[in-house]
């Protein structure tokens, strides 16, 4: 049993119970060993899910990063966009990503694509910004979604929304908002030139 299996039967668990159920007794009971040799990967639950919450990044994390022939403007929305569609991947991914910090490799990744942004004219104090703003409305909005479609319900994405309003559709919303959001630093960007 090495880290990697540990991880990918972590996950596979997380899919099908959800991060509430995840345990490290039910782990090592689906890998067919102790409790306490899961410690050897592993130091404690908390370590066990932020490396899992990494390995749940992975399609976000290997993503090209922009080259400088890129749109700024297009590639803030894909960049948002695959974000979105990595935490949806996994059952609770919004909540297992929550509170992780970026370290090693991502820290690379997140300084190539600040770099990207202040070559292509948006200010660095912008850029953060709204990098920040960004990757925080997509978990919430994630989160919302993931809320909606509980277990069982065969992933209808649709919220019930109260008998006087429409129901919502996740995806026009997150576009919506994301919208709302390079508006704003588009108008940030013409202010500062």
């Amino acid at each position: 049993m090495n880290r990697e299996t540990v991880l990918t039967e972590a996950l596979d668990l997380l899919d099908e119970v959800g991060l509430d159920a995840v345990s490290t007794r039910q782990l090592a009971r689906r890998l067919g060993v102790e409790q306490p040799s899961l410690y050897y990967h592993f130091r404690n639950k908390k370590e066990l899910l932020s490396a899992m919450s990494e390995a749940a990044m992975a399609p976000h994390a290997t993503a090209p990063l922009p080259t400088p022939d890129d749109d700024w403007r297009d590639w803030f929305l894909e960049n948002t966009r695959s974000f979105r569609r990595t935490l949806l991947l996994r059952r609770d991914g919004a909540r297992l990503h929550a509170g992780s910090h970026p370290g090693g490799t991502d820290l690379d990744r997140i300084a190539h694509k600040m770099a990207f942004l202040t070559a292509a004219g948006v200010p660095a104090k912008h850029a953060r910004t709204a990098m920040l703003a960004a990757g925080r409305f997509t978990v919430g909005s994630v989160l919302e979604e993931q809320a909606d479609a509980g277990p069982g319900d065969g992933g209808d994405r649709t919220a019930a929304a109260p008998p006087d309003l429409p129901p919502e559709d996740h995806e026009s919303s997150f576009e919506a908002g994301l919208a709302l959001i390079l508006d704003g630093l588009e108008q940030r960007v013409r202010r500062a030139g």
